[in-house]
């Protein structure tokens, strides 16, 4: 080497740092990453992610109508927990139950006050949806300082003496789909709609950008290969990659961590398929609007923190505000994890799936038809 080529060159450096802020600069890509992504992150990680939900929905089954059930729905009501849906039998609540309506059911027994005033110490059973633990914990905490509060309004005067020790009334509770509160039952199954987005979008996204980086683009749409048979050969050998993934997960989900599968496995393939294809889409509409693998592996990353914040993989989707949820509702991971949750675990069928089948297929349908658009206007 010569002398200059061995002397570090403040100026050379300069040129080399000014270079690269020029391609940042006219990058509006990088530029609205740079600024975007950080807020995006903030905003949801700060205000999306709660761990102690409010407000979540409640059904009550009252065998009687007397001042105690009255007082206990009206603390209920201002403790904040719950949110009271209305009045249901015994058969609706279990079916709002299976099919995610509702997290609890409250049920009254019909002799409770004649029971309460014997000082027998009637029960009030409290079912719970216990498919994420997480969610419910505090407001099961809760329950024993509400009964506490409402025998305390209502039992004065000669009644006091029912106060307890032991209490005049108790809680049962009783946790549905996972009796043992085990966090697994709910990361497990929903670590599949997030390996399959995660998958499923990256790789879509990068194989047509990086045929289009590549030049290969050219030379397939050169061939007589129409751009339909492209894009459907292009998209297959990824949806066959996401079937073996589903079993894979599904299998070790089954073995290693004694997840039960209590559903069809029919609606699982139907559920999968349905979430495979529109990750597939979305993939592909990101790689058509990049210029470059690194422009599409930042839109793929832009798109899946929402994704897994405000789907309910995080952090319970019942915590979230009012905005988040809406905006959760739209993404089609958020019914794919309720889906997955309700076939596992809860033994879920099509009338129960059809609130979180037909979501994630009008978004495929609107994704893949902008795919398509946004494929043909690259192309020309």
């Amino acid at each position: 080497m010569t002398g200059r080529e061995c002397t570090f060159s403040l100026l050379r450096l300069w040129g080399i740092i000014r270079k690269e802020f020029l391609q940042v600069k006219r990058d509006r890509l990088t530029r609205a990453m740079v600024v975007g992504l950080p807020i995006v992150q903030l905003l949801l990680f700060g205000y999306a992610i709660n761990g102690n939900p409010r407000n979540m929905p409640t059904a009550l089954v009252l065998g009687e109508q007397s001042q105690f059930t009255r007082t206990f729905e009206a603390a209920l009501r201002h403790s904040g927990y719950f949110s009271i849906v209305g009045t249901m039998d015994e058969g609706e609540a279990s079916a709002a139950l299976v099919g995610g309506k509702i997290l609890f059911a409250i049920s009254l027994p019909p002799d409770f006050s004649r029971r309460l005033l014997r000082g027998e110490r009637p029960a009030i059973l409290v079912e719970a949806d216990a498919t994420d633990p997480d969610t419910i914990g505090g407001a099961i905490g809760a329950l024993q300082g509400i009964a506490e509060s409402v025998a305390q309004k209502d039992l004065i005067g000669p009644l006091a003496q029912l106060l307890g020790p032991p209490n005049a009334f108790c809680i049962q509770i009783h946790k549905k789909f996972n009796p043992e509160s085990l966090t697994r039952y709910h990361v497990v199954p929903g670590l599949m709609g997030f390996v399959l987005s995660m998958t499923m979008v990256m790789m879509a996204g990068l194989a047509l950008a990086r045929e289009r980086e590549h030049g290969n683009m050219e030379i397939l749409l050169a061939s007589p290969a129409m751009p339909l048979e492209i894009i459907v050969g292009k998209i297959v050998p990824y949806a066959l990659i996401g079937h073996v993934q589903v079993a894979l997960i599904v299998a070790m989900a089954m073995l290693l961590f004694h997840v039960p599968f209590e559903g069809n496995p029919l609606a699982l393939y139907v559920a999968s398929i349905l979430f495979i294809v529109t990750s597939l889409a979305i993939g592909i509409a990101l790689s058509s609007l990049a210029k470059n693998q690194l422009q599409a592996m930042q839109m793929a990353l832009f798109y899946l923190l929402p994704n897994v914040v405000l789907s309910g993989f995080m952090s319970p989707f019942a915590g979230m505000p009012r905005w988040a949820q809406a905006i959760g509702e739209t993404l089609p991971l958020t019914h794919f994890n309720r889906a997955m949750r309700g076939i596992l675990l809860k033994g879920c069928g099509w009338a129960d799936l059809w609130p979180s089948l037909w979501p994630m297929a009008l978004f495929g349908s609107i994704v893949v038809g902008l795919s398509a658009l946004f494929f043909r206007h690259t192309i020309d």
